[in-house]
C-alpha cells in the first residue's frame, strides 16, 4: 500500500528502485526515438517559416524589414511565454485551459491593489502570486480529487473570468502616473535597449532559458517526461507524480501571471476580459510546436518556433489586409493539421509503446 501523499498507487511486485531503473534506461530510449520524430518535425516546420517568408516578402516587401520582425517579435512575446509554461503542462500529460484567465485576473489584481495603496512590490508579488495559486488548485483537482484535467481547467477558467469581472465591477482600469513605483511599472513592458530592441525579448528569453534547463537538463524534467509518456510506469517505479503536477501547474499559472502584467505594464491599462482570446493561440503554438497531446513530449524551441510561425502567419495575413476572422481560418486550418501530424505520429511513429515492467 502507498506510505506517502506522493504515492499514486502500490509498488506492486516490483521494488520501486529497480523499477525506478528499469523505467529510466528506457525512458531514455524512448527520448531517443522521439528527439528523431522531433527533429523531423522541426525541419518541415522550419521548412514552412522559409516559404512563408518568402511569398509574403514577395507580396510586400515591408513584411521583412527590422521594424515589422521588432514588433513581430515584441506581439508574440507574452502569448508565447504563457506556452512555455503549457509545454509543462502538455509534457507531464495533463491540459490547462485556465492560462487565458489567469492572465486577465493576475493583471487585474495587481492593478487594482497597487491602484488602492498596495506598495508597488506587494502588488506585483500579488499578482504573480494568484497565477500560482490558480495553478496549484487546478493541480489539486486533479491529482487529488481526480478530476479530468481538461475539466478542471476548463471550470477554472469560467470561474475565473467570473471573478475578474466582478472584483474589477467589470470596468478598464488605467493606472496614473503619480502612483508611486510608476516608472518602474513603464518599464516592465515598455522599456526598449539599443537597436530598438523591446524588453519583452529579454524576458521572453529568460523565460525560455529557465523552462529550457528545467526540463531539459534536470532530473525533475526526465521524470517529468517519463510520467507524462506512461504513467502508469511512473506509478510503479513510485515517482512522485502529484508533486510533479503540483510544480507544472504552478508554473504554469505563474508564467500565464508574468504575461498580464506585462502586457499590462506595455499597453498601460487592463480589461476584465483580457486574455479571453489567448487560450487557443498559446496552445497552437504548442502543438504546432511539436508537443503530444497524449504527453511525454515537449520542447521550449519547438514552441518558441510554433509561436514565431504563427505570428510570422497572422502578421504577413494583416499586411496583405486580410481580416481577423479569415486569419482565424487560417491558424485554425494549421493547428488542426497538427494535431492530425501528431495522432499520426503517435498510432505509427512508435512513440506510445508502452513500458513494461
Amino acid at each position: 500500500m502507498a506510505t506517502g501523499p506522493d504515492r499514486d498507487a502500490e509498488a506492486g511486485a516490483v521494488p520501486a528502485k529497480d523499477a525506478r531503473r528499469l523505467l529510466g534506461k528506457r525512458s531514455a530510449a524512448r527520448l531517443n526515438v522521439l528527439r528523431g520524430i522531433f527533429l523531423r518535425r522541426l525541419s518541415g516546420l522550419i521548412a514552412a517559416i522559409v516559404l512563408t517568408m518568402i511569398v509574403f516578402t514577395a507580396i510586400n516587401s515591408f513584411f521583412l524589414t527590422y521594424v515589422n520582425l521588432i514588433g513581430l517579435v515584441r506581439s508574440m512575446s507574452t502569448f508565447t511565454i504563457i506556452a512555455f509554461g503549457e509545454t509543462l503542462v502538455l509534457v507531464s500529460g495533463e491540459l490547462d485551459l485556465s492560462v487565458g484567465a489567469t492572465y486577465g485576473i493576475a493583471a487585474m489584481t495587481f492593478g487594482l491593489l497597487w491602484m488602492h495603496g498596495t506598495p508597488f512590490v506587494l502588488a506585483l508579488a500579488a499578482g504573480l502570486g494568484i497565477g500560482v495559486l490558480i495553478g496549484l488548485i487546478n493541480a489539486w483537482i486533479t491529482t487529488v480529487v481526480r478530476v479530468p484535467s481538461f475539466i478542471t481547467t476548463l471550470g477554472m477558467l469560467s470561474l475565473v473570468q467570473g471573478v475578474t469581472f466582478l472584483i474589477s465591477n467589470s470596468q478598464s482600469i488605467n493606472p496614473p502616473s503619480k502612483l508611486p513605483g510608476f516608472g518602474v511599472f513603464e518599464a516592465l513592458g515598455g522599456l526598449e535597449f539599443p537597436f530598438r530592441i523591446p524588453i519583452q525579448i529579454a524576458w521572453l528569453a529568460a523565460v525560455a532559458a529557465i523552462i529550457a534547463f528545467v526540463l531539459h537538463r534536470t532530473l525533475f524534467g526526465f521524470r517529468l517526461a517519463a510520467i507524462g509518456g506512461n504513467p502508469q510506469a511512473a506509478r510503479v517505479a513510485a515517482l512522485p507524480i502529484r508533486r510533479y503536477k503540483l510544480w507544472v501547474f504552478a508554473i504554469a499559472g505563474a508564467c500565464a501571471a508574468l504575461a498580464g502584467i506585462l502586457d499590462f505594464s506595455f499597453i498601460g491599462s487592463t480589461t476584465p476580459s483580457a486574455g479571453a482570446n489567448l487560450t487557443f493561440p498559446v496552445f497552437a503554438a504548442v502543438i504546432i510546436g511539436g508537443a503530444s497531446l497524449s504527453g511525454g513530449r515537449g520542447t521550449v524551441l519547438g514552441t518558441l518556433i510554433g509561436a514565431f510561425f504563427l505570428s510570422l502567419l497572422s502578421n504577413g495575413l494583416s499586411l496583405l489586409g486580410v481580416g481577423a476572422f479569415a486569419q482565424l481560418i487560417f491558424v485554425g486550418l494549421v493547428t488542426i493539421g497538427a494535431v492530425a501530424l501528431d495522432r499520426w505520429t503517435t498510432t505509427w511513429g512508435g512513440e506510445t509503446q508502452s513500458i513494461q515492467l
